[in-house]
């Protein structure tokens, strides 16, 4: 269904599963479990991944913070993305390495759910990506004390939204990590 020429393929999107990002965060443990769950089973079946790493002042590149989770390992011949806003497109290759590899759909993993997770699947529905949002692979930090609603409410609702987002000749929604298709749409 994308709008995107010569783009059959599907990959894995694994957005700032870092030590800083989701030590905090509402159901870090089983959603990198999922996470993890979904990359294993990427990697079985010819499925690219593509990880997303984000920096800025309070995520150091290097740092501990930096890094990716203990628990996830991304392989040497997957491609990482650095990026330093919301949206994992917005100046950075990923465009590029996605067109390297004929992907057209996006099934979209990782953290936070009310920042990078919401701006990425936006912008790749823009960008003319179909855009599957891994209901229970996504989350986020506790933010309430800013006025947020409690974290489990913000993946609530995100799920909740995405599931019915639509775009002209693309498609997007939500699907259980047990239900993931690589091969069609979920």
């Amino acid at each position: 269904m994308t709008t995107l020429d010569n783009r059959p393929h599907t990959a894995l999107l694994v957005v700032d599963v870092q030590n800083g990002v989701v030590e905090g965060a509402h159901a870090r443990d089983a959603v990198v479990a999922n996470v993890g769950g979904l990359v294993a089973r990427a990697r079985r079946e010819d499925v690219p991944v593509v990880w997303v790493q984000h920096s800025d002042e309070g995520l150091v590149r290097g740092s501990e913070e930096w890094r990716i989770v203990p628990e996830l390992v991304p392989g040497d011949t997957e491609p990482l993305v650095e990026k330093n806003y919301g949206d994992s497109f917005e100046a950075t290759s990923l465009e590029q390495v996605l067109a390297d590899l004929g992907v057209g759909r996006l099934v979209v993993v990782g953290a936070q759910t009310d920042a990078c997770i919401r701006s990425t699947l936006h912008g790749a529905l823009v960008r003319g990506y179909d855009a599957t949002l891994v209901r229970d692979a996504h989350t986020t930090e506790d933010q309430t004390a800013w006025g947020a609603p409690p974290p489990e409410q913000v993946v609530a609702h995100t799920n909740l939204y995405w599931s019915y987002q639509t775009a002209p000749g693309r498609t997007a929604g939500t699907v259980a990590t047990a239900d993931v298709d690589f091969a069609g749409p979920s």
